[in-house]
Order: structure tokens, then sequence, then C-alpha cells
């Protein structure tokens, strides 16, 4: 589906006449009607910015909130160090790596690893997911809990094969990826994700030309997110994989990451 097809089926609504203003400058950027009828809304109001399928049965809306819900209870009580995820990417005593997340969706993973301590660089290539992610950051950067582990994440926008093939700066020690692909978690939070994204989203079918750039491009290793019974990204093989119950992580060691090795 093309860009414009896909902008066709959603519009940009203010929930209230003082985001009129902001909605306006949101619709500019990113191509979107503001009025009409159609199948998807992009809704600014009080809790910020939200995607939303409009119709009786649609499920609720879905916004990036690293304040409170699922966010606060993970950063609190997830197991610090100790996750799987922060294990993947070589998170260990004295040793918090530059960390570039190349499909950022939500920020989740990334957020996490930002509560952890490390300095995170964030892709999102679908402008409607980022439009989220980028509202989430800034109102989180209010807050003074959370402010500054947001404060250790930055965000672009745009493709992030080209991003990476045309890196500026210095490269990220990690890499990590987490393409899109037919999720069988069964949550209701994924299954709302899942059925509210697709349509803008769909699956990432570059994930080995997305693989092999952040081969060339990280340091130290890749680390590729999987469904635990789903296939290795075609390419480069992993060096080795933890496990866990839904999901698994495919690990490409590139050098070892030493004591002193973050920002």
């Amino acid at each position: 589906m093309t860009d414009e097809r896909r902008n066709a089926s959603i519009r940009i609504q203010a929930l209230h006449p003082q985001y009129a203003e902001a909605a306006a400058q949101w619709a500019s950027r990113l191509g979107l009607r503001q009025d009409g009828e159609t199948e998807f809304a992009l809704q600014l109001g009080d809790d910020g910015l939200q995607l939303v399928e409009l119709g009786d049965k649609a499920p609720g809306p879905v916004r990036v909130d690293f304040v409170e819900g699922a966010a606060a209870h993970r950063r609190q009580f997830g197991g610090g160090s100790g996750q799987m995820i922060a294990k993947a990417v070589g998170v260990q005593s004295g040793i918090r790596p530059r960390i570039l997340d190349a499909t950022a969706g939500l920020g989740r993973d990334a957020f996490v690893l930002a509560s952890l301590g490390c300095e995170m660089t964030l892709i999102e290539r679908q402008p409607l997911v980022a439009a989220l992610l980028e509202d989430g950051l800034q109102r989180a950067a209010l807050n003074l809990d959370v402010a500054p582990i947001v404060a250790r994440m930055r965000l672009l926008t745009g493709n992030a094969i080209e991003l990476m093939r045309n890196w500026q700066g210095e490269a990220p020690q990690v890499i990590y990826l987490d393409p899109m692909f037919p999720h069988r978690d069964k949550s209701a939070l994924v299954k709302k994700e899942m059925r509210l994204f697709r349509p803008f989203v769909g699956d990432d079918l570059d994930a080995p030309a997305l693989l092999e750039a952040a081969l060339a491009l990280a340091t130290h290793r890749v680390v590729v997110k999987r469904p635990r019974k789903a296939p290795a990204i075609e390419g480069s093989k992993p060096g080795y994989v933890l496990e866990g119950k839904s999901s698994r992580y495919d690990i490409y060691p590139k050098k070892k990451l030493e004591p002193g090795a973050q920002v």
C-alpha cells in the first residue's frame, strides 16, 4: 500500500478546541486530512497523541506513555540489569553500551535500556508511529522522575537502512533490531496494537538488508529480537542465542564490550 493510500484512510482530530492549532501542524507534517470519513484517526487531546480505529467494535486507542502504566511498572519492578534484553545487549557492571535501536516502534525496549543507563538512538521509519513516539518522549520529558531517562533517548525518523549506510558521527557499539513479524503473542495489548499498526506498517520484508547494514555499522554486536520459534533473519548466522518463553535474542558478536564502554 502506498503512503498516499495509507494517509487516505486516516485523519487527524483535535479532541478539544485548544488542540486545533497543534493538530493542524501535525496534519501538515504528516500529510493527513482533518475531516471526512476515514477508518482510523490520529487524535490529539489531554493525554497527548493517540491512534485509534473508528467504529463500534474497534479496540481502544494506542499511545506512548513512559510515565505511567506498563512502562512505569517495568521501570520499577522489571528486574534491572538481570533482564534478558539487558544481557543480550551486553549491559554488565561498568558497561553501558551506546545503542542504536533501528526499529524503535513505540520505544518500549529503548526505554528499558535507557532506564538502565544506556545512551540510545532510536530510528522509526513509519511516520505515524514516529509521531506517537515523539509525542510520548516530549510528555515524558516534563516528568521529574522520567525526564533523566528520556534525555538518553534521541529519535530519528527515516529509513533505518539508509541512515545506517550513511551514518554520521560515532558509530553505535550495539545495534538492536526487532523487525515486524507475525507475532504470536496473544496478549490483548499486542493484539490491539497489531490490529492498528498492521495496515500502516506491514512486515519488515527488508529485514536481511537491515541486518546487513547493522552488521556493517555496529562496532561490537548486533542483537535481533525474534519470536521464539521464528527463523533467524536470512544472511549471517547468529553467534549465539538467548531464549525466553515467547521470544529470543539472536546475537551477532563482533568485539567484546569492555568496562568503560559507555558514553
